[in-house]
């Protein structure tokens, strides 16, 4: 079973892209973040042309939504909410004929200054960061299925997953109270970064590149903000990882690109 994870950055203007996509690399599942498309406009006959008839959709008017599809069947959908906002950040389906269950998540930016006691925004992330760690320890570590937790988590939490870990180390998204909590989260709640087993430290991993730069590909001044975890009792069904590099340089791009894992078929 091949599972992806895309920020988008509208789904509407982009999909196009996400056709591409879906027909260059054959995904079963696709995750979708930044969405911006409120609920009842999703461009459903796009995707069922490209073979692709089940969709989970947690839409939201503005900068955020969420939204799963698949070529397998969804035997249900849910929709968690953090902070107290039903704001489109998460949604989540079980397979039909199986006891995968797969989460799309959007974890706030957090603005840009690192201050929850000045930035609102900050003190939002840090708060659902809390609240996520509380939630997926009755996840990963509950026994009770088996589960891919993927999407725009904002944090990229390693050294090698910035371009300069020194100079981004007072930056929203790489500040070690970010990627400290990040970190623990993963470790308490029982998870798997199957993305990193499989390209270990110092090798640099991106799956981010800011719009504002002249050249992406040349300055190479990249993020891994994209994640794709598995709950440990399916560790060892995970194959291959791949970061879509390419798709960063296709005509109008989402400044993040896909990240693809390959897992073993896991029963009910």
């Amino acid at each position: 079973m091949r599972i992806a994870t895309w920020n988008i950055n509208s789904v509407r203007l982009r999909i196009g892209l996400v056709t591409r996509f879906l027909e260059t690399w054959r995904p079963d599942v696709l995750c979708l973040q930044e969405t911006k498309c409120p609920p009842g406009q999703f461009p459903t006959s796009a995707l069922l042309q490209a073979g692709y008839g089940h969709i989970a959709d947690n839409g939201y008017t503005g900068h955020h939504g969420v939204a799963i599809i698949s070529r397998i069947p969804i035997a249900e959908s849910h929709v968690q909410s953090f902070c107290g906002r039903n704001d489109g950040r998460h949604v989540s389906v079980r397979l039909d004929g199986s006891g995968l269950v797969v989460h799309s998540l959007y974890v706030p930016a957090g603005g840009d200054e690192p201050d929850p006691a000045t930035n609102g925004k900050f003190a939002h992330k840090l708060q659902f960061i809390d609240e996520l760690k509380a939630w997926a320890g009755g996840l990963g570590c509950s026994g009770t299925g088996h589960h891919v937790l993927s999407g725009d988590f904002n944090i990229a939490p390693l050294e090698s997953d910035v371009w300069s870990h020194k100079q981004l180390l007072k930056v929203v998204s790489h500040t070690p109270v970010e990627t400290g909590k990040l970190n623990d989260l993963m470790a308490s709640c029982g998870f798997h970064d199957p993305v990193r087993a499989h390209h270990p430290e110092p090798e640099k991993l991106y799956s981010w590149w800011s719009y504002r730069a002249r050249d992406w590909e040349a300055a190479d001044r990249g993020r891994r903000l994209d994640h794709i975890w598995v709950s440990q009792d399916i560790s060892h069904l995970c194959r291959n990882v791949a970061i879509v590099r390419e798709a960063r340089g296709w005509s109008r791009p989402s400044d993040h690109v896909p990240v693809i894992l390959d897992i073993d078929e896991c029963g009910g």
